[in-house]
């Protein structure tokens, strides 16, 4: 060998590089929690409209459980819409649904009261334990808003929610909104009260949370939640809301509302190819979604709570 000395080097240096890869490995935080994120799947056995392909759906879900699986998730969220129009539609997607190695929270979408006349039905079939719930991770408190409560297809006729539709709609309308359309629901005034326990709730055990819808808060797009800026006010109150992810609005959006990052996820029946669905990591500092397909992705760094 012409240089020794050189190739020693070489071999060093190399021997070097790949210790430092590997400490940097190592030294990379793992999640608190993990878990996948799936909107507006929207299947139904019915020809493509414009750029959403009911059918392909199915395709794209197994495709994402798949993955989901391989990722090992602890869970995952399910924003709605699950089926587009007609009941029948549910059992091919919750069959793919049940693929998953690990739970899934479920709220629903208002495609997903098309045809639905008793309402515990839809929650049953989504397995949810009621309109509106909550469930823990660790310190992470994750509540799951039932936007669609208070809506003209949720079945509020002759109940005590109709007024309250019908006050929402008239607040809209004064205030010169864009958001009164027959496809937006809100929350009851129960929902909120209930809302604003759990928020007291985790804010005195000094809880992190993370709150889930199918109508974006924000930013307000005609898309929004019939009462989005009460539930926000609501949130901005209390230190431990790190953040608020929804679906509906199938091309997505993000905005900022007093100090609360909004992500509006990607819907999955959109476009006849391109996946979209999700990753959701939290760690100490921050919460990262990594979005797959055409899901945006997103990095939310976040204070402790004191």
């Amino acid at each position: 060998m012409k240089n020794p000395a050189w190739f020693l080097i070489a071999m060093v240096t190399l021997l070097c590089a790949g210790c430092s890869s590997k400490s940097d490995t190592m030294h990379q935080p793992k999640p608190i929690v993990k878990f996948g994120l799936i909107a507006d799947i929207q299947y139904g056995d019915c020809e493509a409209n414009g750029n959403r392909f009911y059918r392909e759906s199915l395709d794209k879900l197994s495709e994402c459980v798949a993955d989901l699986n391989q990722e090992n998730v602890q869970f995952t969220v399910n924003l709605g819409d699950v089926v587009d129009r007609s009941p029948s539609d549910f059992e091919p997607v919750l069959s793919r649904l049940s693929q998953l190695n690990s739970k899934v929270y479920s709220t629903t979408g208002n495609h997903d009261y098309g045809g639905i006349k008793n309402n515990e039905e839809l929650f049953q079939k989504l397995g949810m334990p009621s309109e509106y719930y909550s469930f823990s991770k660790g310190n992470w408190r994750f509540i799951m808003l039932n936007t669609n409560e208070v809506s003209s297809y949720s079945n509020v006729s002759g109940t005590w929610k109709e007024q309250e539709l019908t006050s929402m709609r008239e607040q809209i309308k004064k205030a010169g909104k864009k958001n009164g359309q027959p496809w937006n629901g809100g929350i009851s005034s129960r929902q909120m009260n209930w809302l604003r326990d759990e928020l007291i709730s985790a804010q005195g055990r000094k809880m992190h949370v993370l709150v889930f819808a199918h109508h974006p808060l924000y930013p307000d797009m005609g898309l929004t939640a019939l009462n989005s800026e009460d539930i926000l006010n609501l949130l901005s109150e209390y230190p431990c809301v790190k953040g608020v992810i929804s679906g509906h609005h199938h091309t997505g959006a993000f905005g900022t509302y007093k100090n609360i990052p909004c992500i509006t996820t990607e819907g999955m029946v959109e476009t006849k190819e391109a996946n979209a669905y999700g990753i959701v990591s939290i760690f100490e500092d921050k919460i990262t979604l990594t979005g797959k397909g055409r899901t945006k992705s997103y990095t939310l760094p976040f204070n402790h709570v004191e």
